[in-house]
């Protein structure tokens, strides 16, 4: 009988088969197989590499802090009534705090009805929505265990980091255990979209893979110290291509303990686009932050801040300058937005500006987000 063909190979009947290997055994004179084999002896491998052996480290001191957050809705039975807890997401997060406070992505918690965190231990616990900034991504639950079931992650800045340093991401992707992935800071001061459509300014972008699951878990140093929360992703369909987001902690740590302080966190708007670092070095701006666009109608505009624009003759006039906020140096965009996140929508706020070569302060009355 005929074999059948499949990927360019032959399927063999049994009895040609046999035949086969006889025929075999006997063109080679010999059996193949060889009653006496026995695994092979394992080769010493020596100590891990000093990097190796860190990044376990890093992994083991941080690893306790992590936890797997999921969001519950509520439906009714439409057979007995009875209502349900329906998984509506999940997501990472982490322990702020032995007060049971617990960080994640306001993105894991939209919409949900009630929520659970599952600790390192594989202890779950329901947890209660403390507040949420939407225009920051950033939300607090709470759950009342032991203060010594909370360790809490170390913090960092995020005001000194630098393209090329090593990032760690830790989270629970797709709904499985502690996972690591490692990468570098690939660039700063990028602009993404929150979920209530403003800009977030200043983020970290990193090649550790931040795959679906690990939104909301935490963005650490080499030094295992928190430098970002995880939020996005960019690539087809949710697929991790090498470019991920995080919120800059800075901006974690002024959010953060004004939504458990009760205070409402609405970003005020000065409706300015600023130059990153790297198109203001390239248009000559060594110091301070380089007003690309003004909003029409925005607080800037109203305040004659000026934008860089071409001349008719096609050459770069350059905007305003931002070198110092109330009389406070800021020299990075997370420094200005640190010194926004403290004022509110109708303050006042006197901005010091290189225009032309002299300085000039303009006061602008700041709108809501």
């Amino acid at each position: 009988m005929a074999g059948a063909t499949h990927g360019g190979g032959r399927i063999v009947g049994g009895a040609a088969r046999l035949a086969w290997l006889l025929g075999g055994w006997l063109h080679r004179g010999s059996n193949p197989y060889d009653p006496t084999a026995a695994p092979r002896t394992v080769t010493a491998r020596g100590d891990l590499a000093a990097d190796e052996q860190a990044t376990i480290a890093l992994f083991k001191a941080a690893a306790p802090s992590v936890v797997f957050v999921t969001t519950l809705d509520v439906q009714r039975d439409r057979f007995s009534l009875d209502l349900n807890e329906i998984p509506r997401g999940t997501g990472s997060g982490f322990v702020w705090d032995d007060g049971g406070h617990i960080v994640t992505n306001f993105h894991v918690v939209q919409g949900g009805q009630s929520f659970r965190v599952t600790l390192a231990d594989h202890s779950t616990h329901a947890a209660r929505l403390v507040n949420v900034a939407p225009d920051f991504d950033l939300s607090v639950l709470k759950i009342d265990v032991p203060a010594k079931q909370l360790p809490a992650i170390p913090v960092g800045t995020s005001k000194d980091l630098q393209v090329g340093q090593k990032a760690f991401a830790i989270g629970n992707p797709f709904g499985l255990d502690h996972t690591l992935t490692t990468g570098i800071i690939s660039a700063l001061g990028r602009e993404i979209k929150a979920v209530s459509g403003r800009p977030i300014d200043g983020v970290i972008q990193a090649d550790a893979a931040i795959n679906p699951g690990n939104s909301g878990g935490p963005l650490l140093d080499s030094a295992g110290r928190l430098i970002g929360v995880n939020t996005a992703i960019v690539g087809p369909a949710g697929a991790n291509v090498g470019i991920g987001f995080a919120i800059p902690v800075d901006t974690v740590n002024e959010v953060v303990p004004a939504l458990i302080r009760n205070q409402w966190v609405s970003r005020p708007a000065l409706g300015v686009a600023l130059a990153n670092d790297q198109l203001a070095r390239r248009l000559g701006v060594s110091k301070g932050l380089l007003v690309l666009d003004v909003t029409p109608g925005g607080p800037a505009e109203q305040a004659g801040l000026r934008p860089t624009r071409r001349n008719e003759d096609g050459d770069i006039r350059l905007g305003d300058i931002i070198s110092a906020i109330d009389g406070q140096t800021v020299t990075t965009r997370d420094e200005l937005i640190h010194a926004l996140v403290k004022k509110k929508a109708g303050d006042t706020v006197t901005l010091t500006v290189l225009r032309q070569g002299e300085k000039v302060d303009v006061d602008v009355t700041l709108q809501g987000s």
